[in-house]
């Protein structure tokens, strides 16, 4: 994989997406909650917050937000994390939401039996009201320089013009030669009132011409870019690592620009208790990550997010597939043992799991 080197751009890292606030109620459930917990969230930022915070490298966020006290809160834990807002675009708020907003995401964690739960409410957000044209990224990919491009199928689906908006991001940055990463993370509920799995499909498939590294799981190539494997087992809970491959071989001889994909594997026993582990594809040879059976969640929302920024990583600085991989699943596993949708976690803590498999016993 061609990668541009640091010296060339002024970001390692930008990604393109929503960023909401989000509202954790703790060990309550929404429904009964009469206090939360605040921080920012979301799918395509995680990562380039997690290449920031945790591994160090010069991330960017491109995004719109109403003005506003609450679109101010967002930007406060945005600058916490050390991401680049220079390309966020901020829309005049109308004062009562009935044109531009922010949006608001309440997720409680699940427990045992009971699994996590997300309610969204991002109705005429200000970043789904973005559409071509809105942002210079000419300037951006041309001027300024950047290494990597990450965005991802959530933003592609807030409205009729973000697909168009990933796809006009997509092509300038493929001219500059910037890697372009997409996770495909299919969500129903999203695409539903702009033309359902069909729509999905439409745009996908379009934006994976462009795309170097496609992240998803079984689910999200089957809905997304319309491929199908005999067989394949609807619970998406024990995702069969051969019908996984099978999928892949399909992927890439539809879409012979992909250099590389990666998808975690998890499979779901409880709330509090997953085997988790990922798998990748690059140059025509599968890796694994080590397997972690009964692996122990605190909050599961940002895994993947954490899971890719550390494939990133690893492909970007380690250049390795194998590390990424590793990396990758690590830095996950982490995410998950603290709340929240970002990591917390240090490379230092990533490296050792990832390395050696450490194991949790108290450091003094």
């Amino acid at each position: 994989m061609n990668i541009k080197s640091k010296e060339s751009a002024k970001f390692d890292i930008v990604s393109l997406g929503e960023v909401m606030l989000r509202f954790d109620p703790g060990d309550c459930r929404i429904r009964t909650a009469r206090s939360f917990r605040v921080w920012e969230g979301g799918g395509e930022y995680n990562v380039a917050r997690g290449l920031k915070k945790c591994f160090g490298l010069r991330a960017g966020l491109v995004s719109a937000f109403a003005k506003n006290e609450v679109g101010y809160l967002i930007e406060d834990f945005i600058m916490q994390g050390g991401v680049n807002m220079d390309f966020v675009k901020w829309v005049k708020a109308d004062g009562a939401g009935r044109n531009v907003r922010n949006g608001l995401n309440f997720t409680e964690r699940g427990f045992g039996v009971r699994g996590a739960l997300g309610c969204s409410d991002r109705g005429h957000s200000a970043a789904s009201q973005l559409k071509p044209g809105d942002i210079d990224w000419e300037e951006l990919f041309g001027k300024q320089g950047v290494r990597w491009f990450h965005t991802g199928g959530i933003f592609a689906a807030l409205s009729e013009t973000t697909g168009e908006v990933v796809l006009e991001a997509a092509k300038i940055a493929k001219k500059y030669g910037t890697v372009v990463s997409y996770d495909l993370n299919y969500r129903p509920s999203l695409w539903t009132d702009i033309g359902g799995r069909e729509r999905a499909v439409e745009i996908n498939s379009e934006i994976a011409k462009y795309v170097d590294v496609m992240i998803g799981n079984e689910e999200d190539f089957t809905a997304c870019l319309g491929l199908e494997v005999e067989g394949l087992d609807e619970n998406i809970s024990d995702i069969d690592v051969g019908a996984f491959k099978k999928m892949i071989a399909n992927a890439v001889a539809k879409y012979p620009n992909f250099k590389a994909t990666a998808t975690t594997l998890r499979k779901v026993r409880s709330a509090g208790f997953n085997d988790w582990s990922a798998i990748c594809w690059c140059d025509g040879k599968f890796y694994e990550s080590k397997k972690r059976e009964n692996l122990e969640i605190f909050d599961r929302v940002g895994g993947g997010d954490s899971f890719a920024s550390g494939f990133i990583y690893g492909m970007m600085e380690l250049g390795s597939p194998a590390l990424a991989v590793d990396y990758g699943a690590a830095h996950g596993a982490l995410a998950m043992t603290t709340p929240g949708d970002t990591s917390m976690a240090r490379l230092d803590e990533v490296r050792k799991l990832a390395e050696t498999n450490a194991g949790a016993r108290v450091v003094r």
